[in-house]
């Protein structure tokens, strides 16, 4: 029981870091039904943002974790106007395979200006752990950080989806992009808006891996962000509720595998269970099953 409830909170604090990269992904294919494998990569810029704003600057962790969420909402802007939005009539193939492209241009970029060593990302927060349910279950100050980031994010990210003007824009774009352009949406502001914030997400994500595991290295968004992908198929892409689901749930299951059989299965899990839900409701959990021309 102890062993279960401790692998639980470590499964908890890895969703929840899927759960960030994956909002990026569900978000971007709402609107604009891009599945957009450039993502992880996003993640990755934000975690050495965040990691040369802390070594270089020393900065603290609140102001590295704004700056890199800044940079790489600059970035997920600048990469939608570039590679995507010139594709935007264009079939969907196109853009995937783009997509496909960017990723590919910024992991080997990135292993041309950090180069391909691991860093060792700054310790911001004291080592200490906390024991709860009698015992049971130990915490740490990381594990609160993560869980504390996430909820904050998510708050933000309710606020800005059904508050605000733009949050509404989003709404009616991700409804129906053409009625929404008639009635006086401004459809291409309000999709840069949404690469932005779902890359400032992911930059979040980068931020606390760095923090949680010590290290950052180029070609460290890869295999999360598929895992990301994969919670946002399971969760039900394109709804935001469903990607911090499916977030937590691929969190919970990995570390469960791991913990209980062996760690190399973990990846395979994931995968498995992205064929899963593909052959058993494709439209994932939260979803709803939609007849749909590929």
């Amino acid at each position: 029981m102890e062993q279960f409830m401790q692998q639980m909170i470590n499964g908890f604090s890895l969703g929840s870091i899927y759960a960030l990269i994956a909002l990026g992904y569900t978000m971007v294919y709402g609107i604009i039904k891009l599945i957009n494998f450039a993502h992880g990569d996003i993640y990755m810029l934000g975690a050495f943002a965040g990691f040369f704003a802390i070594s270089a600057f020393h900065l603290g962790f609140i102001p590295s974790l704004i700056i890199s969420m800044a940079i790489c909402a600059l970035a997920g802007m600048f990469i939608e106007k570039v590679a995507y939005k010139p594709l935007r009539t264009a079939p969907r193939i196109s853009m995937l395979i783009t997509a496909i492209g960017v990723s590919l241009f910024l992991e080997n970029g990135g292993l041309l200006v950090f180069s391909p060593s691991i860093r060792t990302f700054p310790t911001i927060f004291p080592v200490k752990t906390y024991s709860i349910f009698g015992g049971i279950v130990k915490l740490t100050v990381k594990d609160i950080v993560v869980f504390l980031v996430m909820i904050v994010m998510l708050i933000i990210l309710q606020y800005l989806v059904y508050r605000t003007k733009i949050g509404k824009a989003m709404r009616a774009v991700s409804f129906d992009k053409d009625a929404a352009g008639l009635m006086g949406v401004d459809v291409d502001t309000t999709i840069s808006y949404t690469f932005a914030i779902g890359s400032a997400l992911a930059a979040v994500a980068g931020v606390l891996v760095g923090i949680y595991y010590n290290s950052v290295w180029p070609l460290m968004g890869i295999m999360p962000g598929l895992k990301a992908f994969i919670a946002a198929v399971l969760g039900g892409i394109g709804i935001i509720p469903g990607a911090v689901l499916g977030g937590l749930m691929i969190g919970v299951i990995e570390t469960l595998v791991a913990g209980y059989g062996n760690s190399l299965y973990r990846d395979g899990v994931a995968f498995a269970i992205l064929i899963i839900v593909l052959l058993l409701k494709p439209s994932g959990l939260l979803g709803k099953n939609e007849r749909e021309k590929v």
